[in-house]
């Protein structure tokens, strides 16, 4: 499966964003999705997970409440609604698949170029 994430920008603190990942081929619903970001200098690191059908989904503590993960199967795409965002958030965020329920990145198969999320102070 080939992903493409966009949707990123610039925003100011307590701003929100919505981002969007397309998935290409038709076996998108076989597959866990997955959010993860990357800041500078950081390790790349998870964000956010949804279950194949949709009906369960899993988040990092540091994003519950504001960041929410949603997948729409007939579109071929899952999303990363953002809400309340922090100067904190700011990193490239990626989107993968895994074909099982699981929150490491080394565990997620295919991967979309990341789309950068700046949030001002």
């Amino acid at each position: 499966v080939q992903l493409q994430a966009s949707g990123g920008g610039l925003v100011q603190a307590g701003g929100s964003l919505r981002l969007s990942c397309a998935a290409s081929g038709r076996t998108f619903s076989r597959y866990v999705m997955g959010w993860f970001r990357q800041a500078p200098g950081k390790e790349r690191e998870f964000v956010a997970a949804i279950s194949r059908n949709g009906g369960s989904t899993y988040s990092a503590d540091s994003v519950k409440g504001r960041l929410t993960i949603s997948r729409d199967n007939a579109k071929n795409t899952v999303y990363l609604q953002m809400n309340s965002l922090k100067p904190e958030d700011t990193a490239v965020y990626y989107c993968a698949a895994s074909p099982n329920w699981d929150f490491h990145k080394t565990n997620y198969d295919y991967w979309g170029k990341g789309t950068l999320v700046t949030v001002s102070s």
